[in-house]
C-alpha cells in the first residue's frame, strides 16, 4: 500500500520530504513486525539486539559502552536492557579484576541457545523482506548508507 493510503497524507513539500516520512513510517512498521515476531520469545528488539551484540564478541565479555555504541537504536537504555537479560538468565555481568569500575558483559549459554532457537525460525520473520529482489534490497541499502554519510 502506498504511504499516502496508509498515513492518509496526500502532499508532501517536495519527494525528499516523502522519501524521509516513508523512511520513518518503514521503520516502525518493520520495528513493529520485528517485536511481534520476537514476543514468543519473550525478549523485545533492543534485547534481541544485545544480545546478537555479544554473540559476535562471544567468548569475549564486553563494556556496556562498547555495547551501546554498536546498538541500532542509540537511545536505548543499555543498562536497563542488560539488567533485564540478567535476570532471565540471557547474559552475565561481573566485575573486571583488572578495573574494579568496569563491568563485562557476556552472553550466557542460556542466550546463545535463544539465540539458535530464533535464527532456526527466522525464515517466517525473513518473508517480510521477500517483497524486494536481492538487487532491489541492494540498491536500498546502498541509498540508506549513502543518505547517512
Amino acid at each position: 500500500m502506498s504511504l499516502e493510503k496508509e498515513i492518509k497524507q496526500d502532499k508532501f513539500f517536495n519527494d525528499h520530504h516523502k522519501a524521509s516520512v516513508n523512511i520513518l513510517y518503514t521503520g516502525s512498521w518493520l520495528y513493529n513486525i520485528n517485536m511481534t515476531y520476537l514476543k514468543k520469545y519473550n525478549i523485545t528488539p533492543e534485547q534481541f539486539n544485545v544480545l546478537r551484540i555479544l554473540r559476535g564478541t562471544h567468548p569475549k565479555p564486553m563494556m556496556l559502552s562498547e555495547i551501546t555504541d554498536r546498538m541500532i537504536d542509540k537511545s536505548s537504555n543499555c543498562t536497563r536492557l542488560v539488567e533485564k537479560l540478567r535476570q532471565k538468565g540471557l547474559v552475565n555481568r561481573e566485575i573486571c579484576e583488572n578495573n574494579r569500575r568496569q563491568v563485562d558483559i557476556s552472553i550466557t549459554d542460556a542466550g546463545l541457545k535463544l539465540l539458535k532457537k530464533i535464527d532456526g525460525d527466522i525464515t517466517s520473520w525473513a518473508e517480510t523482506m521477500n517483497k524486494i529482489t536481492k538487487a532491489e534490497a541492494k540498491e536500498l541499502n546502498r541509498i540508506l548508507d549513502k543518505l547517512r554519510a
